[in-house]
């Protein structure tokens, strides 16, 4: 006797588990990146990407030879839909703090190496430019500083604006890395020296 089979396919997690996974790390590589870059890239590459592929799936499903409405295409096209907006939503919300300590995991060597390098200002601490934001002219700063005493500490727990020792202007905020390591965020149009 033959059986006849229906020619659905047995739903799995693996194609909707690997879209999953590669959104994941694509999403993590924009995290990284400088914030008006990472912001370029999630509205002009990721974007039209997710919505390329959602037409595309659609209208396979739809008008394809193979009409059925697979669920594992319709959980890939779900799961790239909710790793990207969730990932859209907590780089928004957190992309500074994400973006910081990725950075500094991955590139901590490097970024000392670079401010130490940099010749010492009397009363100055040693720094260079961490990260920038900014658009239509209104451009945000943010240094790395080498604090040999660790006087920024109190600075870094408080979270408060000051005019701090070894920084020549005012800054709104002062987070910590590490031992004698902080980022320094300076006000808008303002940069070390370009004191307003």
């Amino acid at each position: 006797m033959i059986e006849k089979t229906s020619g659905v396919r047995p739903f799995t997690w693996r194609l909707p588990s690997f879209a999953a996974l590669l959104a994941f790390v694509a999403l993590i590589s924009i995290a990284v990146c400088q914030a008006d870059t990472a912001l370029f890239l999630y509205l002009f590459v990721v974007s039209p990407i997710l919505l390329t592929i959602s037409i595309a799936v659609l209208a396979h499903m739809t008008i394809g030879k193979d009409r059925r409405k697979p669920p594992a295409l319709l959980s890939t096209l779900a799961a790239l839909w909710l790793v990207s907006a969730s990932s859209f939503v907590v780089q928004v919300k957190h992309g500074s703090a994400i973006r910081t300590t990725a950075r500094w995991l991955l590139w901590s060597r490097t970024y000392k190496e670079k401010a130490l390098a940099q010749p010492s200002a009397t009363g100055e601490f040693r720094h260079i430019e961490w990260d920038g934001w900014g658009w239509g002219g209104q451009n945000t700063t943010e240094f790395l500083v080498y604090d040999p005493t660790d006087s920024l500490g109190a600075a870094a727990r408080s979270h408060l604006p000051g005019k701090f020792g070894g920084i020549p202007c005012e800054v709104p905020l002062v987070g910590r890395l590490e031992s004698h390591w902080y980022t320094v965020t300076f006000y808008t149009n303002q940069g070390w020296g370009e004191c307003k």
